[in-house]
């Protein structure tokens, strides 16, 4: 069940992944939130039709390195689609100002220099629960809603080539 207002519903069933190639970059720090963030994903891009095989997951340290590797794998030229997964979680210091903005820049960064779609999967919270509610299938299933834009995004790549 995805968050209301998702575009993840109206395209449900619509989406066929088969061809795909699909790296899944994911952080490690905060893995019970990443994990299951990975774990929808992957679900959701083999759900409709994207091949086991075909999906690379990559696990790296943080959010913070996600771009580093993203772009690496970019200039590799063999993924449709790159998706990178990470959970930034307000702390007591200014870090997550820091990581949550640099990874998403970074990000972007990668995805205007390379002819590939990068999709943001970095949550950005206040707190353990917002992430947990927004990671959780029973709640937000971003996870899915990251899969559903990695398919949407790859196959439009696709068409427009």
């Amino acid at each position: 069940m995805s968050g209301p207002g998702s575009y993840a519903d109206e395209l449900d069933g619509t989406l066929d992944g088969r061809g795909l190639r699909v790296a899944v970059v994911h952080a490690r720090f905060h893995g019970d939130i990443t994990g299951l963030l990975t774990r929808r994903c992957r679900e959701t891009l083999a759900g409709h039709g994207v091949d086991e095989a075909d999906i690379e997951s990559v696990p790296v340290p943080g959010a913070w390195e996600l771009p580093q590797v993203v772009a690496r794998l970019a200039s590799l030229e063999r993924h449709d689609v790159l998706v990178a997964i990470g959970c930034v979680i307000r702390g007591d210091t200014a870090h997550f100002d820091f990581v949550a903005g640099e990874a998403s820049r970074g990000l972007a960064d990668v995805a205007r220099d390379y002819d590939v779609p990068v999709i943001l999967g970095v949550l950005t919270t206040e707190n353990e629960a917002q992430a947990v509610e927004r990671a959780s299938p029973e709640g937000q299933d971003k996870g899915r809603e990251i899969a559903m834009a990695a398919l949407e995004m790859g196959l439009l790549y696709r068409r427009l080539a």
